[in-house]
């Protein structure tokens, strides 16, 4: 593999030579899938590789996933033990080696009505399996604090105004800002619903990525480096964010997903849906790393931030009249 950047290629040259060394074999070939995520093509062997910055957390996701396998809940890969010396340590990383899963021509995407559809019943099936491994994991995983987050999320957003004003006027910055206020009031009242009995292991990243589908159909949940242990409405809270852009802005046809529906009679889950999370999330990653310059990566959050913001309004008319 060759890339634009002289540091990688040099990188990949030293992880492929340490790759041969490990296996015994030349035949190896590596192909980056992301920062520390290679496809590795061994002999008659294909398996991912993935990087974790600590042996406790390799272990830890290697433990989830196997406890989710003897459960039951088989869509998800399975970890391998590949090379003469386990874990597997380069550049200050441990790597796992994960089953390779063949994907399908066309990926899973928020855009299509039957991945959205398929996407709730995997992420179901996998709280109904992790609510049996709670008990477990308590001690290994933390609670996860939802107003909390939002909280360093608002002030992480308000600390980065003087960029990001720069892109977006003002009117609809107060605008984001005061449904955000309004939102974590509404939780502050309503907070017991989130800590409330049944717990589960949370997924906690449920962007399309992290759902594939196979080339046989099947749809696999993968990436576990988020999890913690919480109410399942706060996977599903996050979900509903972010098909949201994909249906319009539209709670009727958010009512129309069966899983969804209970949450949405919660006051506590409506006041959590309307905090611009996801706004947020993005302008602060583009402060955080410094991607003002790059030209797409500001347009396609533009879209999200003011060629949406007519239906996120609406929305967020609909839901503080529900609510009040």
């Amino acid at each position: 593999m060759t890339t634009k950047k002289k540091g990688d290629d040099l990188f990949l040259n030293r992880l492929l030579s340490y790759l041969k060394d490990q296996f015994e074999t030349k035949n190896v070939k590596v192909t980056m899938i992301r920062k520390n995520v290679y496809l590795v093509e061994l002999n008659k062997d294909t398996f991912i590789m993935k990087g974790f910055s600590s042996y406790h957390r390799l272990k830890l996701q290697d433990t989830f996933t196997a406890s989710l396998k003897k459960e039951g809940f088989i869509n998800t890969y399975s970890f391998l033990e590949y090379g003469k010396d386990l874990p597997l340590f380069f550049d200050q990383s441990y790597f796992g080696c994960l089953e390779y899963i063949k994907p399908a021509k066309k990926p899973f995407n928020y855009y299509n009505e039957r991945d959205r559809q398929e996407g709730l019943l995997t992420l179901q099936q996998f709280h109904q399996t992790t609510e049996k491994l709670v008990d477990r994991y308590h001690t290994l995983l933390g609670n996860f604090k939802l107003l909390e987050k939002w909280r360093e999320r608002t002030g992480s957003f308000l600390n980065n105004l003087s960029v990001i004003q720069f892109f977006i006027q003002k009117e609809m910055v107060d605008e984001f800002l005061n449904w955000a206020d309004w939102s974590l009031k509404g939780m502050e009242k309503e907070q017991g619903y989130f800590v409330k009995p049944p717990k589960s292991i949370l997924h906690g990243d449920v962007a399309n990525h992290n759902f594939l589908r196979s080339k046989q159909g099947d749809l696999y949940l993968i990436d576990f480096d988020l999890i913690s242990i919480g109410g399942p409405c706060i996977d599903y809270l996050q979900y509903a964010n972010r098909i949201l852009p994909y249906i319009n802005w539209s709670l009727e046809e958010l009512k129309g997903y069966a899983e969804l529906r209970p949450f949405l009679d919660e006051k506590a889950f409506l006041y959590a849906l309307a905090f611009p999370t996801d706004i947020f999330r993005e302008w602060n990653r583009i402060v955080r790393e410094r991607q003002y310059m790059n030209v797409s990566r500001v347009r396609q959050v533009l879209d999200l931030t003011v060629g949406q913001f007519k239906e996120r309004q609406l929305f967020f008319y609909e839901i503080n009249a529900l609510v009040d």
